[in-house]
């Protein structure tokens, strides 16, 4: 069988659908008005496949189980504990088993749980489209939609495919999702240029996007991963992840550590069996005490808990995260670049000013609130001043009042702000109408009772050509009224006369030339102005037949500006991100003039606007000397968007990237942190991200920077905190052997001060309060890792001052040189002269004086960012926790039997705080020392 014309044309070239003219669309489609064949729809459904965008799939518990054995760190620990079990130290061997099992659960919980709450978040409902087939028109499942099929949409719908518009009425789309538009676009039918923007194309739907009025009709062009926003979603998937900096850190720390292990044996092992003549098993239990030492076995347990934490908190403040490491790499952007609508504004379109009685009114109040007042020159007036053109935009208008009902898919994560929302009166139609009739009722009108006393008798449909809208009503005393409303000029060159304080006067040239400038500096602050008129006695033919005079000898009423506010919290949170050293960058869809204002008003450095077309126009060379002066873009593409985030990216900065949007999803996947917005934002984005904000808000993303640079302070603390004790550990370990004292620690005690009595209070770290210059200090730069100089000379000082403290007390004790003999006195005291009770009491003190000196360190290294002791609670709990289970291993029979300890007395702990105290002057000394040559943290 010989394949149709349609068939053999690769239709994934083309894209110049709007520029062509009906008759060659139906042609190159094969299809008519009246639709496809039920069996054609069906080849076309199997041939392009169905109207869908594949979503991500989420991973596996099986595959979040094994990544938990990715770590070089884990693996040490799992061949330690294989090899203790071969030589016969069970005991040993199980508590190191046991302590991997509890590292890779807890891991895997966490990021189990993480990744059913984004699972979630990624649920969407049926959708449906109505299309005609077989000369019928039929309701099917979006999914089914092919190209050729004829589809209805109106007012409400979500359009299915993108689609070549055949009829319209009075059609209005809402394209924010796909281009950045805050207001809607009139579409018509006709041609338009081949190379016109994607906003600018009247002549088609897109799919996804939402129909706020009127009706139409179009033929599907393209769908699924063909459609514009499916092409986005396919590129997103070319995109590689990005590994956070701390990811890459941590996988270079543990092949780090598991280097120092294999090269710290091999040292040992050589001069034990070659230059010592030490028993085989002697030297293998020094080595794995080495490698228990090294590895901090608390590091991923901690690290994890307190980047769950990080995201419990920002859940808990609407910022819902995808990804645990991306929590920390919050705290080294210096860049953010943000959509306009809904994020810095309220996606609200909002009265502001008026224009009536031949006086300037300021309205306040935002958004769909109807509580304000009406203001002259700062003082309140009566809301008759401005009632007739209120009652005229009220009156002249399609908004329906309805009720949002919560979304069945709406995620548990949103917790109260969803439930807040559930059965709240909200407002359908177009968002310059729902801001008309908002004002109204500010100054009191019931629309109810407005319509009831102005019955509707006649409506003349605005269109974009016409750029007006004409209702006839009936009034309980001047008969029949027409109302009209449009853009300025529009009513204004309809009107002959003007009412002023009740009076109908004649519209002069004089006033009109007025008039025009008013409107003019209203639309140079960004305001989008509608004119407003009447007309009393009607005559009943006009109203039977508009075109014959209706809309003439009009009595002008007023003008109306409205804007889109920003949200009140965005001025206050942008300020503290620039003193937080992060500049803002607004990347918007919106005119020039909008976006300039907007930015002027939430406070951008100095609201430079460069526009999409001006930006094609530069070199990336040219674009890369501007980029970081410029903080406004405007009337941006998807690709303007990649091509400014990669430009920031290339001057090294770490660039956080927002956006609702399909035409973010790119920008937002590429991002070093992608943040996608949960109540607007569209699927595709959200898969992008990295973290979804429940509440739209650009404040939020301050709060979640804020988080950011807490957690990785307080990762910074306990890493320090560990690695350092570890470090300890290592050395003492060492010197030890090389000194020909053995093993002054055994492993299983290692362990125990690594998982317990470190990883408790490391633990309670993660909840550390912020420092209180933490939104002061620049940004981290990108090349600077949580382990810094400072740190890796406090690792190496801290070790050799552990070595130098606790080395004494094993040697005296082992030796036994304060205890003469057995008599009363020294039995209570706990002196032993004898040299194997001295090797187990000599361990049992270097294991408590290890555990006496992290609790001291601990508070050394809080102390450098302005924290006491009792600034977080759970740490004094912690480390109460510590001392009383170190009491428990020393002073239980079960404890002593599993860890090789001789209980301690009061000469011991007298010795241990000595040293202790010794240990805290090497280190106020050393830390003196470290602030003349490092920065502060």
């Amino acid at each position: 069988m010989s394949q149709s014309a349609y068939e053999q044309t690769d239709l994934e070239s083309d894209s110049d659908w709007h520029a062509r003219s009906l008759e060659d669309v139906y042609a190159d489609l094969e299809s008519s008005g009246d639709g496809l064949p039920s069996e054609e729809a069906q080849k076309r459904l199997e041939r392009e496949g169905p109207n869908e965008i594949e979503a991500e799939e989420g991973t596996s518990p099986l595959q979040i189980l094994l990544e938990q054995y990715t770590s070089a760190l884990i693996w040490v620990l799992i061949v330690a504990a294989i090899v203790m079990a071969g030589v016969g130290h069970t005991i040993d061997a199980a508590v190191i088993a046991g302590i991997v099992v509890f590292i890779t659960l807890f891991g895997f919980v966490q990021d189990y749980r993480a990744e059913q709450s984004i699972q979630a978040l990624q649920e969407m409902a049926t959708t449906y489209a109505l299309v005609r087939r077989d000369g019928e028109k039929r309701e099917i499942d979006a999914k089914t939609v092919v190209p050729g099929d004829v589809v209805f949409v109106e007012s409400g719908d979500i359009v299915p495919a993108d689609a070549r518009l055949v009829e319209e009425s009075n059609l209005s789309v809402d394209e924010a999702a796909l281009t950045g538009e805050s207001v809607g676009v009139s579409k018509e039918v006709g041609t338009v240029d081949e190379d016109v923007a994607l906003a600018e194309r009247e002549n088609m739907l897109f799919k996804d996007t939402v129909v706020e009025r009127g009706s139409g009709t179009a033929v599907v062009v393209e769908t699924g991963p063909e459609s514009e926003i499916g092409q986005i979603a396919t590129a997103l998937e070319e995109a590689e992840e990005r590994e956070t900096p701390f990811q890459a850190e941590m996988d270079r720390l543990g092949k780090i550590i598991a280097g120092i292990v294999v090269l710290a044996v091999a040292v040992i092992a050589f001069a034990e069996l070659i230059v010592g003549d030490t028993p085989p098993l002697q030297v293998f239990l020094t080595a794995v005490g080495i490698a228990v030492s090294a590895v901090p076995e608390g590091l991923p347990a901690v690290v994890t808990l307190s980047l769950a934490l990080g995201a419990r908190r920002m859940a808990d403040q609407n910022a819902l995260v995808r990804r645990l490491p991306i929590v920390e790499a919050l705290g080294s952007v210096d860049v953010i670049c943000t959509d306009k609508t809904g994020t810095l504004t309220e996606e609200e379109m909002t009265v502001q000013r008026i224009v009536a009685n031949r006086g300037v009114y300021e309205v306040t109040g935002t958004g769909y609130d109807t509580d304000g007042e009406f203001l002259r020159d700062g003082d309140p007036v009566d809301d008759e001043r401005v009632a007739e053109v209120l009652r005229c935009g009220m009156l002249c208008n399609n908004v329906d009042l309805g009720t949002r009902e919560r979304d069945e898919s709406e995620t548990e994560g949103s917790g109260e702000a969803a439930g807040e929302r559930d059965g709240e009166r909200t407002y359908l139609g177009d968002p310059t109408e729902i801001a008309l009739f908002v004002a109204a009722q500010k100054a009191g009108f019931d629309h109810e009772a407005l319509a009831e006393e102005y019955p509707r008798v006649g409506e003349v449909e605005f269109t974009s050509a016409r750029k007006r809208m004409t209702t006839v009503h009936q009034t309980p005393e001047d008969g029949t009224v027409a109302y009209m409303k449009g853009a300025p000029e529009t009513v204004i060159e309809r009107c002959d006369r003007e009412l002023v304080d009740g009076e109908i006067v004649d519209l002069t040239d004089d006033r009109r030339a007025e008039l025009e400038a008013r409107n003019e500096e209203f639309a140079e602050d960004a305001l989008r102005v509608m004119g407003f008129a009447y007309r009393p006695d009607v005559p009943e033919a006009q109203v039977e037949d508009p075109d014959d005079g209706l809309e003439h000898e009009m009595v002008f009423l007023g003008l109306q500006g409205m804007l889109d506010p920003p949200r009140p919290e965005v001025p206050d949170a942008l300020a503290g991100c620039l003193d937080a050293g992060i500049n803002v960058v607004m990347i918007t869809g919106d005119n020039a003039v909008t976006a300039r204002a907007v930015g002027e008003e939430v406070g951008l450095r100095s609201a430079t606007v460069i526009t999409g077309p001006e930006l094609e126009e530069m070199s990336d060379e040219d674009l890369a000397e501007v980029v970081e002066d410029v903080d406004v873009f405007a009337r941006t593409s998807p690709e303007h968007k990649t091509r400014i985030l990669q430009t920031l990216q290339e001057k090294g900065h770490t660039v956080a990237m927002t956006g609702d949007g399909v035409n973010d999803a790119p920008a937002v996947k590429n991002s070093d942190v992608g943040v996608a917005m949960g109540i607007r934002g569209t699927d595709v984005t959200e898969q992008a991200s990295d973290i979804v904000l429940l509440d739209d808000n650009f404040a939020t993303i301050r709060d979640a920077v804020r988080g950011g640079r807490r957690i990785f302070d307080n990762v910074r603390k306990f890493v320090n905190y560990l690695l350092s004790g570890n470090g300890g550990e290592v050395t003492m370990v060492f010197t030890g052997s090389m000194v020909g004292l053995g093993l002054v620690i055994t492993p299983i005690q290692i362990l125990w001060i690594n998982v317990v009595t470190d990883g408790i209070p490391a633990l309670s770290m993660g909840v550390d309060p912020p420092a209180e210059d933490i939104m002061e200090r620049d940004p981290r730069p990108p090349e600077e890792g949580v382990i810094t100089e400072r740190i890796v000379t406090s690792i190496v000082g801290i070790a050799v001052f552990m070595t130098v403290c606790l080395l004494p007390l094993f040697t005296l004790n082992f030796y036994g040189e304060l205890a003469p003999g057995y008599d009363v006195t020294g039995a209570l005291l706990g002196w032993s002269p004898d040299y194997e009770v001295g090797r187990e009491l000599a361990q049992t003190m270097v294991f408590t004086g290890f555990v006496v000196f992290e609790i001291v360190r601990i508070q050394a290294i809080r102390f450098r960012y302005g924290l006491g002791l009792f600034s977080n609670r759970w740490l004094v709990l912690a480390v109460v926790v510590a001392v009383t289970l170190q009491f428990l291993v020393l002073y239980t029979p079960t404890g002593q039997l599993l860890f090789d300890v001789e209980p301690l007395g009061l000469v011991h702990w007298a010795q241990i705080a000595v040293a202790a105290v010794v240990f805290a002057l090497l280190m106020a000394v050393f830390v003196k020392l470290q602030d003349r040559y490092f920065e502060r943290y």
